[in-house]
């Protein structure tokens, strides 16, 4: 173990003592796989040094860093922000516009906003046993699930408050009053000439003059309701499951017997007619700008407006194409993310983009300004793809990657850069290391054998051969 301690470190020091790297301003390449890989471009104020493959990696491009000690830690920072992630995706904290935010599972979250202001507002939550915040309108809450709390415009309500939940509890969403006590079995709801209340499951009623009234009994199975009375879609329902459901408003009417099964669906002026025989497995609809036609899982054909969709032997085949003047995309996809392809195009503006998996195998990706790449294996990005999952633990399985483009500039690696080659325009660069490597630019050329300790280098003006890492200049 000494011995090859030893033997690193020297081999270390040589190597970046007579690597021979270019000038200054056209940036340098030093390397030690699988230690260490530095490059740094000064002309563009960029550097990345990676440390044991793809485990650490410290990248920074003008007054932009990033950080990774994968799979732990990410952290992005520039002037406008800072954005971390934490064995991703347990955690994360991001913060910028002078505002700031913590998160754990979204189970725990923490938001600190200064709105431009030098006066802080801050936003707690462990959900669900504590949650802290300020509204504008009612000041600062705070909740102790479920002893006691108070909440104010948070999670789809104006004001929540319980005490010993489930109790006793009451809502207020746009001026209606939902009171609960032994949640959810009795309940009454009060407002602007509005009232009602509920045994449940045995009976309940709610209604507000010109706006809506509900009654049920023995819920779910006999209900009545009339929605949006104020507006210019009034609608009916009945439900008495499992053998008749209906719904009736100008805008769309239904009928199922016995639900869900079996019914017609109808839009107000009767273009759209769909009929379930089996819904949701045997079902045809047919419009003036659409249709459908379901036979789960032998064959499926779906097409609105500008789109429509294909499925044979569900899942096994699925083809889907959205085709207008601004916008156009083609998608296939074989057993939901065993494979799949897609081709997007922007004819107005003339772009184009695509992107195809096949698990695990590969991903391969053309961006908008035709840079292509292709990453193998490609363990989870056919089936979830998110930035976080690319900068956390995506490098970690990669062990080949090549970009292109189509002016022929291209980079390639393989096992975190055990060979790697680099061409920009007339420009070429490789190694294998630590055997072999080799550059070309408008300087010369460079090859070396085992880190420099042999090889040969051209330029306009000398020619140098080394042995021993000793040059001798001709």
């Amino acid at each position: 173990m000494r011995v090859l301690s030893t033997y690193c470190a020297v081999l270390l020091i040589l190597a970046i003592a007579f690597a021979a790297p270019a000038a200054a301003e056209e940036g340098a390449i030093t390397t030690l796989w699988p230690l260490f890989d530095y490059r740094s471009s000064p002309a563009t104020g960029y550097s990345n040094l990676s440390i044991l493959g793809p485990l650490f990696k410290r990248e920074r491009s003008g007054d932009a860093t990033k950080t990774a000690v994968r799979p732990f830690f990410f952290n992005s920072n520039s002037p406008e922000s800072d954005d971390s992630d934490f064995l991703y995706p347990l955690a994360s904290s991001s913060t910028g516009g002078g505002d700031s935010d913590t998160q754990v599972l979204k189970i725990y979250q923490k938001h600190v906003s200064r709105g431009g202001t030098s006066e802080e507002k801050r936003d707690t939550m462990l959900f669900p046993f504590y949650i802290s915040g300020q509204s504008e309108k009612h000041g600062p809450y705070t909740s102790f699930f479920p002893i006691h709390g108070d909440i104010y415009e948070r999670f789809w309500r104006d004001e929540y408050h319980y005490t010993l939940f489930p109790l006793y509890g009451r809502t207020v969403k746009k001026g209606t009053t939902s009171t609960n006590w032994l949640y959810p079995f009795f309940n009454t709801v009060s407002g602007d000439k509005e009232s009602g209340f509920q045994f449940w499951p045995l009976y309940g009623q709610a209604a507000k003059e010109g706006v809506y009234s509900k009654r049920f009994l023995l819920w779910p199975f006999f209900t009545v309701e009339s929605l949006g009375l104020n507006s210019d879609n009034p609608t009916e329902n009945r439900f008495f499951l499992p053998l008749y459901a209906s719904s009736e408003s100008p805008q769309r009417s239904s009928t199922h017997i016995p639900w869900p099964f079996c019914g017609v669906v109808r839009d107000g002026a009767g273009n759209v007619i769909e009929r379930d025989y089996f819904w949701p497995f045997w079902v045809t609809a047919d419009g003036k700008n659409s249709h459908t036609r379901r036979y789960i899982p032998f064959y499926a054909e779906s097409q609105a407006g500008d789109s429509s969709s294909h499925w044979i032997m569900w899942p096994l085949y699925r083809h889907e194409k959205i085709t207008s003047a601004s916008f156009s995309q083609d998608k296939i996809s074989l057993l939901y993310f065993l494979f799949s392809h897609s081709d997007e195009v922007w004819p107005e503006s003339g772009k184009n983009r695509a992107k195809s998996s096949f698990w695990p195998l590969y991903v391969f990706k053309r961006d908008e300004s035709g840079q292509r790449s292709i990453s193998m294996p490609a363990l989870a990005e056919a089936v979830v793809w998110s930035d976080g999952l690319e900068r956390n633990w995506a490098p970690l399985w990669r062990l080949f990657i090549a970009k292109w483009d189509d002016k022929g500039n291209n980079a390639v690696s393989l096992l975190w850069n055990l060979y790697w080659q680099e061409r920009r325009g007339k420009e070429l660069a490789w190694e294998l290391s630590p055997l072999a490597a080799y550059s070309s630019t408008d300087a010369g050329t460079d090859f070396r054998l085992f880190k420099g300790l042999f090889g040969y280098t051209e330029g306009k003006e000398s020619t140098t051969l080394r042995i021993f890492w000793i040059p001798l200049r001709f």
